[in-house]
């Protein structure tokens, strides 16, 4: 099992900051990875909602990493899974109220390695703690 989370604080409301992550559009403006993104199927920020994305994949080519929305809590929790490119993680924002207003926010990734994926599980973690890390360019995005 490969696993990441990162916490940050963010001087906006729960509110906003759930708006913005459940708004997969949103991507690009604080991912590195995303190259491209659109909302292939559903209401934007609802269950069952499916973005398609194109990464930043190894050796600087493209691949899938199409997602899709599996629980919404509006101001509280947003769960996806990835649903297409060779690691397949469930992803998980919690937001709590901080006490200065603004907004405790984790970001957590989970992948279950099996088969031939365990061999790559280095390259896997270290590939989930870049991601959860960006936690940092989306504060600042808000904040601005």
């Amino acid at each position: 099992m490969a696993a990441a989370e990162h916490s940050v604080t963010v001087r906006r409301t729960p509110e906003d900051v759930y708006a913005f992550l459940a708004d997969g559009l949103n991507n690009p403006r604080w991912r590195s990875s995303v190259r491209s993104v659109s909302l292939a199927s559903g209401s934007a920020g609802q269950v069952g909602a499916v973005y398609a994305q194109r990464l930043a994949g190894p050796g600087g080519r493209e691949i899938d990493g199409d997602y899709r929305i599996t629980e919404a809590q509006p101001s509280s929790s947003l769960h996806f899974e990835v649903i297409a490119g060779p690691a397949r993680p469930k992803g998980t924002f919690t937001l709590r109220p901080a006490d200065d207003g603004g907004t405790h926010l984790t970001f957590g990734l989970a992948l279950e390695t099996k088969g031939l994926m365990r061999l790559m599980n280095g390259m896997v973690q270290k590939t989930m703690n870049s991601e959860v890390a960006q936690l940092a360019k989306l504060k600042a995005v808000l904040e601005q």
